[in-house]
């Protein structure tokens, strides 16, 4: 039966060590073991490679044991501190070697990984990993690299096993910049739906009510992400459809709703706060995408 979880299937069959084995990493080296590839296996807890194991990756005692003999490295453990200390755990067995972290970093630190890899003798590729560990292994699976460009295309062949991969730049940090600007979107796109289901259940709403009503906003937001972004790269905000006042008086509502109602509005009180800011500093008659310029440098 044809793997369907592969996307790709590489033309050669590539040495990967696959350092941290919490869900992601284990979806990872399964990812690669489909596509052919010859993979060993490392965590710092043991006893998370037996599924692994059973599909024939080989297993590691140790992180510079696991990198001896593979030119790419990819790792995924669970935040900066313990990447650093993974890295620092492989030592010069990593000279030579190209390493894809996947781990989520902050822009800086992924600049920081880089410029230590240089002066430790290996190659970095910063991975922000955008979709989640089902998507691994299939088109629909999204990774953004960023970093030296010849070592994003001399492993390019073997990181399309994962799924989708695109190199965003020279700039190491550019690929954790994405991750946080959609982990953003993304986090505060889910405190508005949880905030509106507390609201509603306030008002005697029930979630099952609500939800069909708030599912037809999602749709309103491509073209409208795509009309901010256009106007934020322009610097130019016209208010000619909906405008900053509009959208204080919007939030004023709102809030004064779930304020008498008890709620917890930390959140919509910031954004009120900001789009007052806005007016008071003249831009009222902008469009809202205008707030860009007040939350930026």
């Amino acid at each position: 039966m044809p793997n369907e979880r592969s996307s790709s299937i590489s033309p050669a069959r590539t040495a990967v060590a696959v350092l941290g084995l919490g869900p992601m990493g284990r979806a990872l080296a399964e990812a690669l073991l489909a596509a052919g590839h010859s993979v060993t296996v490392w965590n710092r807890t043991p006893g998370r490679d037996t599924e692994l194991l059973a599909l024939g990756a080989r297993p590691a005692a140790s992180a510079a044991g696991a990198v001896a003999d593979a030119p790419l490295v990819l790792l995924c453990v669970r935040d900066q501190p313990a990447g650093r200390t993974v890295l620092d755990a492989a030592g010069q067995a990593l000279r030579g070697r190209t390493v894809v972290n996947a781990t989520s970093i902050a822009p800086e630190d992924a600049r920081a990984n880089a410029t230590d890899a240089g002066a430790r003798g290996f190659r970095l590729l910063d991975a922000a990993i955008l979709t989640p560990t089902p998507t691994i292994g299939r088109p629909e699976g999204t990774v953004l690299l960023s970093g030296a460009p010849e070592a994003f295309a001399a492993h390019e062949a073997t990181l399309r096993a994962l799924g989708t991969v695109r190199h965003v730049g020279a700039d190491p940090g550019r690929a954790a910049a994405f991750d946080a600007a959609l982990l953003d979107l993304f986090w505060t796109t889910v405190h508005g739906c949880l905030h509106a289901l507390a609201l509603a259940r306030a008002e005697g709403i029930s979630g099952a009510e609500l939800a069909p009503y708030a599912q037809g906003l999602p749709r309103l937001l491509p073209p409208l992400i795509e009309d901010f972004a256009r106007r934020a790269d322009d610097r130019h905000h016209p208010g000619d459809r909906s405008n900053v006042a509009s959208a204080a008086a919007g939030l004023e509502h709102v809030a004064h709703t779930a304020r008498t109602r008890g709620l917890d509005t930390s959140v919509l009180d910031a954004a009120l706060a900001l789009t007052r800011r806005a007016v008071t500093a003249g831009h009222g008659a902008d469009g809202v995408s205008a707030l860009v310029e007040l939350l930026g440098r």
